[in-house]
C-alpha cells in the first residue's frame, strides 16, 4: 500500500478548520486535524507547499518512521505550525491503520483502561447568577464535571464569558478586537463565585476554572491559597507557562492542584513541569503535540510522575481531533479529565462521526479507525473566514496575556 493523494481542506462552518485526508491506492483513506485558531492558513499552506509532496509514494503503515522523518528532517522543528502539521499526518496515518486492521484506533494503543471518557463541559455567566444556572444545565445533562467562567464586576468582557454558551469561539472578528483585564478585580470577585457554586451543588461535582495565563506566579498562588476551601479538581493555565520555574512559586503556596500544556508542542515543553510535579495534569491535545503518536510519549512521560492528562479540547479541534483524542483517552492509564466543547450542528454536519456522549462520559466509535470522516461537499459550502482572537490589555493601556 502506498499514499498516492493527500488533500488539505479548509472549510468554515461556523468556524475555520483545516483537515487533511491521505488517499492510497487501495482505496483506504485517512483524515487528520490541523487546525491552529486565527493562524489556519499557515498550517495550510505549510501542509500544501512542504508536506504534502513528502507524503507521495509512502507507506502508511510506517507511522512512526513518517513521524521522524517530518520531525528530524524538518530542521526548523516544532513550533505549533509545523507541529500541527505533523500532527494532522500523524492521526491520519492511525486512521489508515485502524481500517486496515479493521479495528477502532484505542484497540491498537493498547485497548480499554477504562469504560468511558469523562468530559467537562463549560458554564458560563456575566453574573453568578448566570453562572449557578448553567452550572445546573450542565449538571442536568449528565456532566460530572464543569469548568466555572464569571463575568467579572467593572469589566466590560471576560474571558470563557459569552453569549452563546454552548458554542463558545472566541474568535470573533476578521481582525484581534481588544477587551480590558484588571487583576485585582478579578482576584477579588472569583473566590465568592466557588463558595457559591460549592453551596448549591455540594462537594462532589468537579470544579475546574481557567485564568487563561494571566496572573504572575505570585498572584496565582495567592488565588490558588484562596481557592483551597472549595476544592478544584485545577487550576488551569495560571501563568504563561513559557518560564516553567515560575510555577515552583505555585506550588510552594497552595494544594490547588495545577493544569497547564494546551499551547505546549512537544513533550520538551512540559519536562520540567512533569519532572518536578509542578503541574497536576498536562493538557496538550492530539493537533498541537504532533499526533497520537508523539502526545502518547507524553502521557507516558506523565504517568511516571503521577501526572494525568487533561487535554484541550475547545471548538477550534475540529471532530476529528476530538476523535483521536478519545481513542487514547481510552488507552492510557493516566487518564484525568477531558474538555468537551460541543461543535455545531453545521460542523457535526462536515465532519460526520461516531463519537457519542452518555452519561457524563464520551465514547469512540468502535468502527476501523478514529470512526470520523470530512464530507467534502459540504465542507465546499462554507469557504475560509478570517478570525483572530482578542488582545488584552490592562486599564491603563498595556498590552497583557490574552
Amino acid at each position: 500500500m502506498r499514499i498516492v493523494d493527500a488533500r488539505v481542506i479548509v472549510t468554515c462552518p461556523g468556524r475555520n478548520f483545516v483537515t487533511l485526508k491521505i488517499i492510497t491506492d487501495e482505496g483506504v483513506t485517512g483524515v487528520g486535524d490541523a487546525t491552529l485558531n486565527g493562524r489556519e492558513l499557515a498550517v495550510e499552506a505549510y501542509l500544501r507547499e512542504h508536506v504534502v509532496p513528502l507524503l507521495i509514494g509512502r507507506d502508511p503503515a510506517r507511522i512512526e518512521d513518517t513521524w521522524q522523518y517530518l520531525y528530524q528532517g524538518a530542521y526548523w522543528r516544532r513550533g505549533p505550525v509545523t507541529m500541527s502539521a505533523v500532527a494532522a499526518v500523524d492521526t491520519a496515518l492511525w486512521d489508515i491503520k485502524g481500517k486496515v486492521a479493521g479495528l477502532p484506533v484505542y484497540q491498537l494503543l493498547g485497548g480499554r483502561s477504562r469504560e468511558g471518557v469523562t468530559v467537562y463541559g463549560h458554564a458560563n455567566g456575566e453574573t453568578v447568577d448566570e453562572v449557578l444556572a448553567e452550572v445546573a444545565r450542565f449538571v442536568d445533562l449528565g456532566y460530572r464535571a464543569v469548568r466555572v467562567q464569571s463575568g467579572v464586576p467593572g469589566l466590560a468582557k471576560t474571558y470563557g464569558v459569552s453569549a452563546d454558551k454552548m458554542f463558545y469561539e472566541p474568535a470573533d472578528a476578521a481582525l484581534p478586537t481588544e477587551t480590558v483585564w484588571s487583576t485585582a478585580r478579578y482576584l477579588a470577585h472569583t473566590p465568592g463565585v466557588f463558595a457559591r457554586v460549592r453551596e448549591e451543588f455540594g462537594p462532589t461535582l468537579r470544579l475546574l476554572h481557567d485564568v487563561h495565563h494571566r496572573l504572575t506566579p505570585i498572584e496565582a498562588a495567592r488565588l490558588g491559597r484562596s481557592l483551597e476551601p472549595y476544592a478544584l479538581t485545577w487550576l488551569e493555565d495560571p501563568v504563561p507557562a513559557e518560564f516553567q520555574e515560575g510555577f515552583r512559586l505555585i506550588r510552594q503556596h497552595t494544594t490547588t492542584p495545577i493544569a497547564t500544556g494546551e499551547v505546549f508542542n512537544s513533550v520538551w515543553d512540559a519536562t520540567t513541569l512533569i519532572r518536578e510535579q509542578l503541574i497536576d495534569y498536562v493538557r496538550t491535545t492530539v493537533v498541537r503535540a504532533g499526533g497520537i503518536t508523539h502526545l502518547r510519549r507524553i502521557f507516558d512521560y506523565a504517568a511516571l510522575h503521577h501526572v494525568r492528562s487533561g487535554s484541550h479540547g475547545a471548538t477550534d479541534l475540529s471532530p476529528v481531533c476530538l476523535a483521536a483524542a478519545l481513542h487514547l483517552d481510552l488507552a492510557i492509564p493516566n487518564f484525568g479529565l477531558q474538555e468537551y466543547m460541543r461543535h455545531t450542528e453545521e460542523t457535526d454536519a462536515v465532519f460526520p462521526h461516531g463519537y457519542h456522549f452518555a452519561d457524563g462520559y464520551l465514547h469512540p466509535a468502535e468502527t476501523p479507525g478514529l470512526g470520523v470522516d470530512i464530507d467534502e461537499e459540504a465542507a465546499a459550502r462554507y469557504p475560509y473566514s478570517p478570525a483572530y482572537l482578542p488582545v488584552n490589555r490592562l486599564e491603563d493601556g498595556t498590552l497583557h496575556p490574552w
